[in-house]
């Protein structure tokens, strides 16, 4: 077993400290108002009729009613990488359908086929921005520069621009919306994250998303790392057992649809 030295020790508690901070920023959409999942769904304008869905217990990401269904929406940030086709298989295997907010460089125009796949394989495809960079610490033309960039290369793989963007950090403001709206873009944050980028332990990581999971629930991982796709078998299978059907976000705010500029969170 590794022993950890006192240095270390008081380092990764400092960057807990940090993290933590981020994410409740993150998490309060940094004073954004934010709509949740079941907002959005008693916002559709449609007749009670349209609005009833099918749930089919034999395939979770098909069409779902999540007002009815203990919904849970698995989202990935910054990929694709090297681990995303054997993510994929994982959750086709699993038959569950995820969302995957995709950085540009070095992801979107390096792993095109994987973009390819997994939109082919009925993955909602988001936007994660250009480079990662905080957008609430950019101007307009930056903060469009950084979207719309990530957006016309998607477009150009799928034949589709994202409905979907998840600012880097969660880290939102008025301009951030403001591009947002003009491009077509909802902001996606989330309700349970494994800190991934922290740790290759695929235990905890899966420990730590079962103890945050609930309904309406929207998880962070993110593929890039080496202990998160190991753990999501055992996320995937063990939130099953406690009665959740995956769904992607537009699915989990059905029959509401998500509007540009607003921040969504459970």
């Amino acid at each position: 077993m590794l022993r950890n030295s006192p240095r270390s020790i008081r380092s990764r508690a400092a960057a807990c400290l940090v993290t933590a901070a981020t994410l409740t920023l993150a998490l309060a959409g940094c004073g954004q108002d934010s709509t949740s999942p079941k907002e959005a769904r008693g916002q559709a304008d449609v007749k009670a009729s349209d609005a009833k869905t099918h749930l089919d217990t034999a395939e979770p990401s098909g069409s779902v009613d999540c007002a009815k269904a203990k919904c849970i929406a698995l989202t990935f940030d910054a990929g694709p990488g090297p681990h995303t086709p054997q993510l994929l298989d994982i959750l086709k295997e699993k038959k569950v359908h995820a969302t995957f907010f995709l950085l540009g460089k070095n992801h979107v125009d390096t792993y095109p086929e994987t973009v390819r796949r997994a939109a082919g394989e009925g993955h909602e495809i988001a936007n994660h921005t250009w480079t990662h960079r905080r957008l609430d610490q950019l101007n307009p033309a930056e903060i469009r520069s950084e979207l719309g960039r990530t957006q016309q290369a998607i477009k150009a793989l799928t034949g589709r621009e994202p409905t979907l963007m998840r600012p880097p950090q969660g880290r939102t403001d008025g301009e951030v919306k403001d591009v947002s709206e003009e491009l077509g873009l909802s902001q996606v944050l989330w309700s349970a994250t494994a800190k991934d980028y922290a740790t290759t332990d695929s235990a905890l990581i899966q420990q730590r998303i079962l103890d945050q999971a609930g309904r309406d629930g929207i998880i962070l991982l993110h593929d890039i790392y080496d202990g998160t796709v190991p753990a999501v078998p055992g996320i995937i299978d063990q939130l099953k057992k406690r009665g959740y059907t995956f769904v992607t976000v537009p699915q989990l705010l059905a029959p509401g649809t998500a509007r540009p500029g607003t921040v969504y969170r459970p």
